[in-house]
C-alpha cells in the first residue's frame, strides 16, 4: 500500500538520503503497510512506532521484525528502540516529530487529529481509508488536504 506513495518520497523531500518512517496504529493494517513500505527500493527506515496499547505495538513490531529476513528486508531498516515505542491516546505527538513520512493506520475515529498534527509538522502521510467516521471528521481532513497543498 504505502510503497507506491513512498517510491516517489525522494522526489518529494529533494534528498537520497534515508526516508524515516513512523508508523502511527499497530494493528493489522498497521503492520502490513509498515512491512510493504520497508520493501521498496528506496533507503526507507521505520523509525518510531505508535499505538493507544502496547500489547498491539509490541506484537507488530515482533511481526515486523520476524518477517524481515523471508522478506529480503535488511534488519537496519528497522531502528525503533524502547524510546522511540510510544504508548497512549498522545503516542502519535511523539512519534511524529522523528519522522519525514508517517502511515496513519490508527483507528479512523483518530485520523483527522492525527492528519492535522503530522501536516502541521510539514510531514508526509500515507492514510488508510475511510479516513474519518462521521462528517466533521470528513470535512476537517479535506480543509487539512487543503492547508497541506497549500504548502507544497
Amino acid at each position: 500500500m504505502a510503497a507506491p506513495f513512498l517510491s516517489n518520497a525522494n522526489f518529494f523531500s529533494g534528498s537520497a538520503g534515508t526516508i524515516k518512517v513512523a508508523l502511527i496504529g499497530c494493528g493489522g493494517r498497521g503492520t502490513g503497510a509498515a512491512i510493504q513500505a520497508l520493501s521498496t527500493k528506496q533507503n526507507v527506515q521505520l523509525v518510531a512506532m505508535a499505538d493507544a496499547f502496547k500489547d498491539r505495538l509490541d506484537s507488530c513490531y515482533k511481526s515486523i521484525t520476524g518477517n524481515l529476513a523471508e522478506s529480503g528486508i535488511d534488519k537496519s531498516r528497522v531502528d525503533v528502540p524502547e524510546e522511540r515505542k510510544f504508548v497512549g491516546f498522545d503516542a502519535y505527538e511523539k512519534a511524529i516529530p522523528l519522522a519525514d513520512v508517517v502511515i496513519l493506520t490508527s483507528t479512523p475515529g483518530f485520523r483527522p487529529i492525527h492528519f492535522e498534527a503530522a501536516v502541521k509538522q510539514n510531514k508526509h502521510v500515507f492514510m488508510e481509508k475511510p479516513v474519518a467516521t462521521d462528517p466533521a471528521g470528513i470535512k476537517k481532513v479535506l480543509d487539512i488536504a487543503e492547508i497541506a497543498k497549500q504548502k507544497n
